[in-house]
Parts: C-alpha cells; structure tokens; sequence
C-alpha cells in the first residue's frame, strides 16, 4: 500500500468512527474499556499513566514544542524547525474537531477520574493527537538527523513508548473514552505521515521554500 493510500485508509477509519460517536453507538463498549483498564489497581501503572500524560497538560504543553522548536533552529536544523512547527498544527487540528463534536467527557461516579485541568469536548483526544503529530515528527527528524548509535536508538524508543502510552494513560485516568483515543491515533497518524511525505519532497522549488522565499538545508 502507498503512503497515499494508507493516509486515505486512516482518514476514513476517522470518519467512520467520527460518524459512530456522533450517532451515540458506542457508549456501552466506551464505558466497558474504561472500566476494565481502571480495574487494574497497580501504583506502578498509575504512575505510568501519570509521566505518559504528563507534557500534555499546561503549562509544559505550551512549553516543551515551542523550546524543541528553537533548539532545532539554533542548531541551524531551519527546514526541521519549520516542519517541526507545523507538527504542532495537530492540536489545532483537535480543538476545530472538538468544537463541532461538543462530546461530554467521562464523569464519576460512572468512572473514576483523575482531577487535572480539562475543558471541553471529549473527541478527539487533544493529548493523542498532539503527541502522534508533533512528537511522532520529533522522532521522525531526530531518526533523519542523529547517527545511527545508541543515542539515536534511546531517544526513538523513548518517543515511541511515550506515544504507546498517551492513550491508555488517557482512558485509564478517566478524562477520555477508548473511541476518543482510537480517533486520535488515526487522524494523527494520517497527518504524521502526510507531514513526512513533504518534508520528503521539500526540495529547493518545494512549495513550502516558495512560500518561505529562500531555501531550507536538508540537514
């Protein structure tokens, strides 16, 4: 399957499940998953949840990508911060879906829910789509960027758990449903790639480098 067709296959797995929380069929499986991972009573695990959900929340999440964002532009990485920026476009993106969903989020005492600072519409999950997008890119750059070695293999694995996690942790602290997050994933996997595919294609006529009127290094 071409990347094309995978990103199409992703944006209308999204549709479907869009269409089915808006239609309200999936409360019953919702609340079953929920209450199921919330079963498992491990302090381990909910400290897992916690560190995973953690760099979503503000004021770090308003930190953490405009500081990596810098540091790939004093490192002279412009095309990388310029991409990397647009990784960021990912929690635009879930707060336009949010605002025409207006989907409640999960309460007690049906489920338990972890007290943080939440607002809004349930779906999409703003932390999983934040995270596939703009720290699925990071990982993405840092694998382009970095020389093969163990300080390539830790940060990638790293990225990678962190976005493995962000969804349970998501529906395990009760502040989203099982659909909320599987939305999420694919939406941000569609856009991840969709960003990659450009970045792959930013040569020195690239549509971007037009728009930015100078050219952007490939390393």
């Amino acid at each position: 399957m071409t990347a094309e067709r995978l990103i199409g296959a992703l944006v209308a797995a999204f549709a479907g499940l869009l269409a089915l929380v808006r239609a309200k069929r999936s409360a019953a499986f919702d609340l079953a998953m929920t209450l199921r991972l919330q079963a498992w009573q491990q302090p381990w695990l909910a400290a897992l949840m916690r560190v995973a959900s953690w760099p979503g929340f503000p004021p770090q999440s308003r930190l953490i990508p405009p500081a990596i964002m810098a540091l790939w532009w004093a490192g002279g990485r412009r095309k990388a911060a310029a991409f990397q920026l647009a990784s960021w476009g990912g929690a635009a993106l879930s707060t336009w879906i949010k605002g025409f969903m207006r989907r409640p989020r999960p309460i007690p005492p049906e489920v338990n829910v972890v007290v943080a600072p939440l607002g809004g519409s349930s779906f999409p999950s703003g932390h999983v789509l934040t995270y596939v997008a703009f720290y699925g890119f990071l990982g993405f750059l840092l694998s382009e960027h970095l020389e093969d070695g163990p300080l390539r293999n830790a940060s990638v694995m790293t990225l990678t758990g962190l976005l493995a996690a962000v969804g349970p942790s998501r529906i395990q602290q009760g502040h989203h449903w099982t659909t909320d997050v599987v939305a999420s994933y694919l939406l941000g996997l569609a856009y991840l790639l969709t960003l990659i595919q450009l970045y792959h294609a930013a040569q020195p006529r690239s549509l971007l480098e037009r728009a930015l009127g100078r050219r952007l290094p490939d390393r």
